[in-house]
């Protein structure tokens, strides 16, 4: 062939690829297609029915036959084999009884309509077979120990080959291990015998996989000896036998080589290729090591493997040829072609295969040979090349591939139309697609001639070429990296030379589903909750669904386990739910997923099998098994011993020992009966005990130690007492326990004293000289010896009462406050022991100061300081300035103090004195104030002044100048005036002596407003402590209470405060004054005022404000104020013995009976008086409550002399309303002369006012009526 000709194949052969994609329509004409049909190879099951499958597809739809064994079937001739309707699929009824072999054979398929003929592969039929075992008597097999053995299993041919396993008795699986192992033959395998093989159930069990059916072999038994000590041996093989071999395998299947060598000990296997690597993607090892196995063979596996055994005494080698051959398999299988009429093409069958195979061609299942030669046909080598077609050239052409190990057949029509361009594609179809991700855009299309697609988007201005687009040989567009402005319409043509048609489709670009919170690595205690979160982004349009896998599986069906919409919690973990848990949110169109591993942990098991070895005198060897760690690595293992002898049932901890080691050398002490337990640590805490091991008992021995913490030190003055730590039962090392104690005295007597006791723990020398030094020592011994030598230890015997006085003691004063006392120490004899120190015990006699106070006038409370050591000389400090003291000195020691020196008074100089008693209001006016004060209570020394400075205060706490005034000492009150009304002032008061000035107090008090009454010439009554203006509180920082103020009214007493504290439970506590009762109290509602009723006239009462918290504890106090009720009895003696309040009583009850027979006579004249009705509607406002706004406890108010007064009658405008009848008891005035009418009512009020204007009622020189001077009272 030319040049010109090859060119024209290539071009041939390109155009046929081009149509290999294109899909026929069913509605067009075309030759069969073998669409489905039974595998090759067809194993059937006896007990079910044979179905052949053979499915076509054409136009017109295709008729079917078959061959069986290359000879017509005549499916009519046998009732029991029947072809499905429009199918080609045989059904071979054997469920009559019939056998399934006696329709065994090579079956195949032909499929034709008028436009050519198909063929199926040949399917050969076989039946399954599982034959039983044939009866044998299997004698015992008796082997020596150490010596290989191989128990043969041997079972019977079956179709397919049976699955081999060994079992007992019981039906379990028998174990394997590096020493015993089944090789793929079935056989079992033991590189040597031990004593523990030996049993009578050794049974080969045979799987049928086809039927289900297992078969079993005669047991077989194995009988081991040991007569003789097994000899160790170097490795030898079993399997494979001889060396070399060789093995066969085909392409594509998997390699499977075996080794197994015995040996004593047994040997290990490995494997190398002589001559290259081993594949490491495709190779994986099997059996203990004794099985390679390579899957997905290719010819490059080719070559020899080497396997070698070893133990300690040496190695053997075993190498496998391998050859690889190959079954025919495609390179490039032909496709059916359509072409139009006049166009050209080729059917190209390529295949390879080792040997090479040889190719067929067939024309509709004849032998291509058998047609006659068309010029517009020609084959070359595998290749089939037509040129300028027509439609009468359609057919089917089958190529058949084989050599001697396999053949491929294909068909692959060829059909000649003329069609214009159709669109397969469904029209409007959308094409959802995740940003960033490829979008395939299809545009199925048909024609004959193959029609030329072109792409547009959203207009048809302009064709779609270039970057970012794919366009494929099918008509689809890729848009390889998908956005967001990717979206839209798109328009697909499809065109030919008969015609053009044109489809549109959609791309939406989504957002891609994204996990933000992955699912983090968690280690969890057992019995303890995990949760996993898994939180995930998406596009909107996009419905997420969560799946969480453990381990790539589902779920466990457990309730523990709870699935939320961002989180997986798992309850009370256990050690099953360890594992890989993966969050997988899937959406139509993606998916994300993220995975996290579960560790639980948990406390370790406890050690096992506790081993005792290697006994000495003082010590043994421990070693144990350590328990499952529970994933928690142990860090240490902690020993502990029990003495049974000693101390039963108390565990001491021994020694600890690294997590790495299972063994501890433990030292032992004579005399014990030691168990041993061993407990483990990880990081969840300690194992439950191990169980005890054996008892260990040690031999007595002399102590290894003697008594510690040796004192000697007297309780008399002619004693010394030696005590000691005793040895334990454990430190004693044998029966029989005692201690030797020796004593002498130091640097007196040479030879020791020593006495033996036991059971005790000290020892009482008596007879001893005052304080004097002992050496003394201690030993212990035993049944079996003494101890070692005892160290020396010195004490002193006992102390006596020291015999001397310090002498000389002088004072030197050196301020108000502090003094300086010296002395001459006792001498060292005179102490009688160890010198404690020197205490100095002084007290205040009196106060300096004239004029006493009752807190002076008796002898102070004794005070004492200790000087320690051997001092001379101390400082007495916080002294009463201005007073008379006393001291006396005294030496101690260990047993207590001696005589005191002679007393010794000195006197202390004038101090600054303490803050005044108090500061307070006396009066208060518009431009003036009137402040009174008590002296000190402390004034340690004689008084020269007071020094009163002040300073305004506005309402937002600024402060003005300050402005001071001196006081003489003799003073007690003083006015201040010109200042500003209606204005806080503050005052800072203090003391003064000729030293200096003393510590101040601070009070507020504030002028009143213009218009006040006028200054009263008097003093307040003792029922109130004093009154003034309330004005904007100006917190201070302490105390949390001011301006504690009270005034008796007919309520009661009204208690005010100011209060700046935190707390807000506030309680009035009250109290008889001088009296031994408990505080009452009442709680205050949130106010800063409280009303005490119920109080006993003629008594005076204590009262503070205390806030608490809420445990119910006092937090603040304030001062305590004293509250006088007045007697109301008294007051009215006093009242009766005025002789104008006896007439006006007289007059009153008068009046009263002149009334009652007036109303009298009208009753008897038939008339109705509405005196009871106008009284009802009148109530007497005597006897009603009084409302709040009536009274103004304890503050001034500028109009307050113009209101009546407290209980009185007169309306707030001064005037008396008069109802339309004035003949009303409600209408009684205050006072004055009274009138009746005719009809004996009264027609004036009782009071003699006539003008009712409050100022002039004020004025009048009438005597003042029985209710306001009772009021003037209160």
């Amino acid at each position: 062939m030319d040049s010109r000709s090859d060119c024209l194949v290539l071009l041939l052969l390109v155009l046929g690829s081009a149509a290999t994609a294109l899909e026929v329509p069913l509605d067009l004409p075309q030759p069969p297609t073998i669409t489905h049909q039974s595998p090759k190879d067809y194993i059937v099951d006896p007990r079910e029915n044979i179905v052949i499958h053979c499915e076509a597809k054409g136009k017109p739809h295709p008729s079917f036959s078959w061959t069986r064994n290359g000879l017509h079937l005549d499916i009519g001739k046998d009732a029991k084999v029947t072809m499905k309707p429009r199918s080609g699929t045989l059904v071979i009824d054997i469920s009559s009884g019939e056998k399934a072999e006696s329709y065994e054979g090579v079956y195949q398929c032909t499929a034709r309509n008028k436009h050519g003929t198909a063929l199926s592969n040949n399917i050969v039929i076989r039946q399954s077979r599982s034959p039983l075992w044939s009866k044998e008597r299997i004698k015992p097999i008796v082997v020596q120990e150490g010596l290989p053995l191989v128990l043969r299993c041997q079972p019977p041919a079956g179709l397919p080959p049976p699955i081999i396993f060994w079992m007992d008795n019981n039906f379990q699986r028998l174990p394997q291990s590096r020493r015993v192992s089944q090789a793929l033959n079935g056989d079992l395998y033991f590189s040597n015998v031990m004593t523990e093989d030996s049993r009578s159930d050794y049974i080969c069990y045979a799987r049928f996989p086809h039927t289900q059916t297992i078969q079993q072999k005669q047991p077989v038994t194995v009988r081991v000896f040991n007569n003789e000590a097994a000899e160790e041996r170097k490795p030898a093989f079993l399997l494979p036998e001889g060396s070399p071999s060789s093995k066969l395998v085909l392409r594509g299947q998997v390699l499977e080589l075996e080794c197994i060598a015995e040996g004593l000990p047994t040997p290990e296997i490995s494997w190398i290729k002589v001559s290259g690597e081993l594949p490491a993607k495709r190779t994986s090892f099997q059996n203990f090591e004794k099985t390679l196995r390579i899957v997905n063979v290719s010819e490059e596996d080719a070559g020899g493997y080497q396997c070698t055994a070893r133990n300690r005494l040496g190695s053997a080698q075993h190498i496998i040829h391998v050859s690889v051959k190959a079954a025919p398999y495609w390179i490039r299988a032909p496709q059916n072609l359509v072409l139009a009429p006049l166009e050209s093409g080729g059917l190209t069958c390529r295949a390879g295969g080792n040997p090479k195979p040889t190719v067929a061609w067939f024309i509709n299942g004849d032998p291509i040979d058998n047609f006659p030669e068309e010029p517009s046909r020609r084959v070359e080598d595998d290749t089939i090349i037509f040129t300028e077609v027509q439609t009468a050239s359609s057919a089917v052409y089958q190529c058949n591939v084989s050599n001697e190990y396999g053949y491929l057949l294909s068909n692959a029509f060829l059909n000649v139309l003329a069609e214009p361009p159709r669109i397969l594609t469904p029209h409007n179809t959308v094409y959802p697609v995740i940003r960033d991700k490829p979008a395939l855009l299809n545009c199925v299309s048909f024609g004959s001639p193959v029609p030329r697609v072109t792409w547009f988007k959203d207009s048809r201005s302009s064709i779609l070429m270039g970057d970012p687009f794919v366009f494929h040989e099918n008509g689809t567009l890729e848009i390889p990296v998908a956005q967001a402005f990717h979206s839209g319409r798109y328009t697909c043509v499809a065109r030919n030379s008969l015609g053009i048609s044109e489809n549109h489709v959609y791309l939406e670009v989504k957002e891609p589903t994204r996990i933000v919170k992955q699912p983090e690595y968690m280690v969890v205690q057992k019995n303890r909750d995990v949760v996993f979160m898994c939180k995930v982004m998406h596009d909107p349009s996009l419905v997420p669904t969560m799946i969480w896998l453990k381990d790539s599986g589902e779920l466990p069906d457990d309730d523990r386990f709870i699935v939320d919409s961002e989180s997986l919690t798992i309850m009370y973990v256990t050690e099953a739910d360890e594992g890989t848990y993966t969050c997988i949110m899937n959406t139509t169109l993606d998916q994300d997923s993220a995975s996290a591993q579960l560790t639980v942990v948990e406390k370790p098991d406890p050690p096992t099998d506790l081993e005792l070895t290697d006994p000495e005198v003082r010590s043994i060897q421990l070693s144990w098994i350590p328990g499952d760690e529970h994933n928690s690595p142990i860090k240490k293992f902690l020993v502990q011993y029990e003495d049974a002898l000693h101390g039963s049932g108390t565990w001491n901890n021994l020694t600890e020992v690294p997590g790495s080691r299972t063994m501890a050398h433990l030292k032992l002490s004579p005399y014990i009966h030691y168990s041993f337990r061993v407990l483990a640590l990880n990081d969840v805490g300690y194992s439950l005990p191990s169980l005890p091991s054996r008892t260990y008992r040690t031999k007595p021995a002399a102590p290894d130690e003697n008594p510690s913490d040796v004192k000697a030190m007297g309780t008399e003055h002619n004693n010394l007492v030696i005590s000691w730590k005793p040895l334990t039962g454990l430190q004693s090392n044998g029966p029989g326990l005692q201690y030797n104690v020796m004593w002498r005295q130091m640097d007196v007597d040479k030879d020791w004293n020593t006495e033996t006791v036991a059971n005790v723990s000290k020892f009482v020398v008596a007879g001893t000289p005052t304080f004097v030094p002992y050496e003394v020592k201690v030993q212990a011994l035993n049944n079996y010896g003494k101890g070692p030598k005892p160290p020396i230890v010195v004490g002193y015997s006992g102390e006596d009462w020291p015999v001397a006085a310090p002498a000389n003691v002088r004072v030197r004063v050196q301020n108000s406050t502090q003094a300086e006392v010296s002395w001459e120490p006792v001498p060292a004899k005179s102490v009688r022991g160890r010198l404690q120190g020197y205490k100095v015990y002084y007290w205040k006699e009196r106060s300096l100061h004239k004029h006493t106070t009752h807190s002076h006038t008796h002898r102070m409370e004794q005070q004492t300081l200790t000087f320690t050591g051997n001092r001379s000389h101390g400082k007495l400090p916080g002294l009463h300035p201005y007073s008379l003291y006393s001291l006396n000195v005294r030496v101690c020691n260990g047993r207590g103090e001696g005589p005191a020196s002679p007393f010794l008074k000195f006197e202390t100089p004038e101090g600054v004195p303490g803050p005044p008693a108090f500061l307070r209001v006396t009066n208060s006016n518009i431009d003036s104030l009137t402040l009174e004060w008590g002296p000190p209570h402390e004034r340690n020394g004689h008084l020269v002044g007071y020094i009163l400075t002040y300073q305004t205060v506005n309402n937002t706490n600024e402060f003005g100048q300050l402005k001071e005034l001196s006081v003489p000492p003799n003073e007690t009150s003083t006015t201040l005036h010109n200042l500003k009304y209606s204005t806080r002032y503050k005052f800072y008061f203090s003391a003064k002596t000729a030293t200096g000035p003393g510590p101040g107090i601070t009070e507020e008090f504030a002028t009143i407003m213009d218009g006040g009454s006028p200054d009263s010439p008097h003093p307040l009554s003792p029922t109130s402590q004093y009154l003034r203006p309330r004005q904007p509180k100006v917190p201070p920082v302490s105390p949390v209470f001011g301006n504690v103020s009270s005034s008796v009214g007919e309520e009661g007493a009204l208690i005010t405060w100011d209060y700046w504290g935190p707390e807000r439970h506030i309680y009035v506590e009250y109290i008889v004054e001088n009296s031994d009762e408990d505080w009452h109290k009442e709680m205050v509602n949130g106010s800063q005022s409280h009303v005490l009723k119920g109080l006993k006239e003629g008594l005076a009462y204590k009262v503070r404000v205390v806030a608490k918290s809420h445990a119910d504890q006092t937090v603040h106090r304030s001062e305590e104020l004293v509250v006088t009720v007045p007697a109301m009895a008294s007051r009215q003696v006093d009242i009766a013995t005025q002789g104008w309040f006896i007439g006006l009583m007289c007059a009153i009850a008068l009046l009263i009976l002149v009334l009652l027979i007036m109303c009298f006579i009208k009753r008897n004249k038939g008339g109705k008086y509405p005196v009871k009705e106008k009284e009802a509607a009148h109530a007497d406002p005597e006897i009603q409550p009084m409302k709040d706004d009536d009274i103004t406890f304890g503050e001034y108010s500028d109009n307050e002399d113009h209101k009546p007064l407290k209980g009185s009658r007169t309306p707030s405008s001064g005037t008396v309303k008069r109802d339309e009848s004035d003949d009303s008891l409600v209408d009684y005035g205050e006072g004055g002369d009274g009138q009746f009418n005719e009809d004996g009512s009264f027609i004036g009020q009782y009071s003699g006012k006539t003008d009712r204007d409050g100022v002039q009622a004020h004025e009048s020189s009438e005597a003042p009526s029985p209710v306001n001077a009772m009021n003037s009272f209160v």
